[in-house]
């Protein structure tokens, strides 16, 4: 498991933004999803960065990046990131949240992205209309911001098993996994602090103009919606492909590591 001390720490204009960076070659960036940071791709650094410069990034308000004192968006904090170190254009993949800023990342920064992977995602204004994907997200908004931490644990962990499996059936390492990376995030912030988060809209009209090469991979067992989505995404974007992986939900790179390096290994050399 990665140690604080072997993350580097670039100095944006509101705080420090933490990141692995390991390997050589054309570069790759790996963003994590909500509430967890860049220990999620712990199956993935050492696999890409055998060819690969991996940049593992903690987005901001998560693992070791400072908290926001100020407006915000993930999309520019990764601008100012890799235009700092000199390594655009880059591939940019994501689970969840972040395959989300990875499109937005296409969208608003076509120059600096040479190709994008999106896992467990499609836009960053993404709208649940699933039923039961739709009260997950609100109690788990309602229980996080009352400060009801092991509510919220029980949502967390309900939404990473997907609407067709219960927790008790995935594996408990990457359970008790999930949890530790989100309880250290969580415990960077306090209930109903101010959220500086800038939200990007009117995604999906711009998607059409994404050109660069776009991979889209979902777990067959997850939320409805956001399949459809997704793949709605790959089918929307230039040049887009979908690809699903069996009998996973929300976190494939975590349920089948080596599936889901070989697809990301075989996009990267499609590049």
């Amino acid at each position: 498991m990665t140690a604080a001390s072997e993350l580097n720490f670039f100095a944006s204009a509101d705080g420090n933004i933490a990141y692995l960076d390991t390997g050589a070659g054309d570069p790759v960036v790996l963003l994590h999803a909500g509430y967890v940071d860049h220990r999620l791709f712990e199956a993935q650094t050492p696999v890409l960065a055998a060819a690969h410069r991996v940049i593992a990034v903690d987005v901001r308000g998560h693992g070791w990046t400072d908290n926001a004192t100020k407006p915000f968006r993930w999309a520019d904090d990764l601008a100012g990131l890799l235009r700092h170190l000199d390594l655009v254009p880059a591939v940019v993949a994501g689970v969840s949240m972040g395959g989300a800023i990875a499109g937005d990342m296409a969208i608003e920064y076509p120059e600096l992205v040479r190709g994008i992977v999106l896992s467990g995602s499609s836009v960053s204004d993404f709208q649940y209309t699933h039923e039961e994907t739709r009260k997950v997200v609100v109690e788990s908004h309602r229980a996080l911001h009352s400060g009801d931490i092991e509510g919220w644990t029980k949502i967390f962990l309900g939404a990473v098993s997907g609407p067709f499996r219960s927790p008790d059936e995935l594996d408990p390492h990457i359970l008790n996994h999930l949890c530790e990376m989100a309880l250290h995030t969580i415990a960077k912030h306090t209930p109903g602090e101010r959220d500086w988060h800038v939200p990007m809209t009117d995604t999906w009209s711009r998607v059409p103009k994404i050109d660069v090469p776009v991979l889209v991979i979902n777990g067959t067992l997850e939320s409805p919606d956001l399949i459809a989505d997704a793949e709605l995404f790959a089918a929307t974007a230039r040049n887009g492909r979908s690809v699903l992986v069996e009998g996973t939900s929300h976190f494939p790179n975590l349920e089948r590591p080596e599936e889901f390096n070989a697809i990301v290994l075989d996009f990267l050399r499609s590049l």
